[in-house]
């Protein structure tokens, strides 16, 4: 059985209602790029529901996601973007070739978040910015308890998902460092913008 993540029409339903009762304010901030980007990767562009406005404000526009079907329904969503089936964990793109790098509610689903980050800082210029919205582990150790009984029995029904990851620090333990006016937090949502920290490889 395939996860949610990789039925398109139902991750796209079950998203819709998520962004109805409070996610859609965070997508919005997700791809509200300043004009100055030319090249942005769309990390894990799933069906395509950041692509529209990523397209309207970027020179190149680039989604990439392991799910075939799921980017069959994000190239009828936005045209204009180019499309690649890839792994967060090995990207097929050059060394520095985006100045943006959009990654929303995907570091929890990849097998090998450190790779997958090393990765995104690889294809990053100088100076280029990761835009993160991510859930994670709980700080309210009930909380955190309750996501690591519910762990294993959602990642198989979502076909992917982790509720109980600790990505902000995995950002950081990357060699990533956050913008800390850019840093909001609700619950167990995240929302940042990072970039290399000089001197790091």
């Amino acid at each position: 059985m395939r996860g949610v993540e990789q039925v398109p029409w139902l991750y796209d339903l079950g998203l819709a209602f998520l962004e109805a009762t409070g996610l859609g304010g965070w997508r919005k901030w997700l791809v509200g790029l300043d004009g100055r980007a030319a090249r942005v990767l769309d990390l894990g562009c799933g069906t395509g529901r950041n692509l529209p406005t990523l397209a309207a404000r970027a020179t190149t526009v680039i989604g990439a996601d392991p799910c075939i079907d799921s980017l069959r329904r994000a190239r009828r969503r936005e045209p204009r973007a180019l499309l690649v089936r890839a792994r967060a964990e090995a990207l097929p793109f050059r060394d520095g070739a985006f100045d943006v790098v959009a990654s929303g509610l995907v570091l929890c689903s990849v097998d090998d978040p450190p790779a997958a980050l090393a990765e995104v800082r690889r294809v990053m210029t100088p100076g280029a910015t990761l835009r993160l919205l991510e859930h994670v582990r709980s700080t309210h150790r009930w909380q955190a308890r309750l996501q690591d009984l519910a762990q294993p029995a959602w990642t198989w029904f979502t076909g992917g998902c982790r509720p109980n990851r600790e990505t902000e620090a995995a950002v950081i333990a990357a060699g990533f460092a956050i913008e800390p006016g850019s840093r909001r937090a609700r619950g167990s949502m995240r929302r940042m913008v990072a970039s290399a920290r000089e001197g790091e490889t």
